[in-house]
């Protein structure tokens, strides 16, 4: 049977973000994204351009995704973060890649996904802490890394989660730590 140019594409995303994943942009290799679609490595460079293209593109797929899977309610802030909490649970790959593209390129560009959703929810917040419905204590953009960065315990990004850690209490821990923050 023969593939279509869409099919072999969408195979060569789906093991480019497995290998980014698990080896960040540096070691991540080319031939083992070929290997793993079942395709020549020529096809790859072919439609994508390099690694690095490749990377942005399996970078802000997910970061779509992400977008698209966990809105953004200014008017529940602590939802939002239990939300991403299952989000980061259920997509691994999208915490790790954002590790590996911070970790690999600490002054980079932030790419355009990530910085229209950021502004879309800074946007969000500061209304809702116009209007009352948030504390104004911090920074709209402040009080979005801070519940960004609580949603993130009880993840891969937190090692120091023993073998009994108890996941819907860390999910419910992590709805009252930002209910406490953003209560106007």
């Amino acid at each position: 049977m023969e593939r279509t140019s869409a099919e072999t594409k969408q195979r060569l995303v789906e093991a480019a973000t497995a290998e980014f994943a698990a080896h960040g942009i540096a070691g991540a290799r080319t031939g083992r994204i070929a290997r793993s679609a079942g395709v020549n490595e020529a096809l790859l460079f072919r439609y994508f351009g390099n690694k690095q293209e490749l990377f942005e593109l399996v970078y802000d797929r997910l970061v779509k995704q992400a977008v698209e899977n966990v809105v953004l309610d200014a008017g529940d802030l602590p939802g939002y973060a239990g939300a991403l909490f299952d989000f980061y649970d259920r997509h691994a790959e999208v915490l790790r890649l954002s590790i590996w593209a911070r970790l690999e390129r600490p002054d980079g560009a932030v790419s355009l996904a990530v910085q229209s959703s950021t502004e879309a929810k800074v946007r969000a917040i500061r209304e809702a802490q116009s209007a009352g419905k948030v504390s104004s204590r911090l920074q709209p953009a402040e009080l979005l890394a801070v519940i960004v960065q609580i949603s993130l315990a009880g993840t891969a990004a937190s090692p120091e989660l023993s073998a009994d850690f108890d996941r819907e209490q860390r999910r419910r821990s992590i709805v009252l730590a930002v209910a406490a923050i953003a209560a106007p």
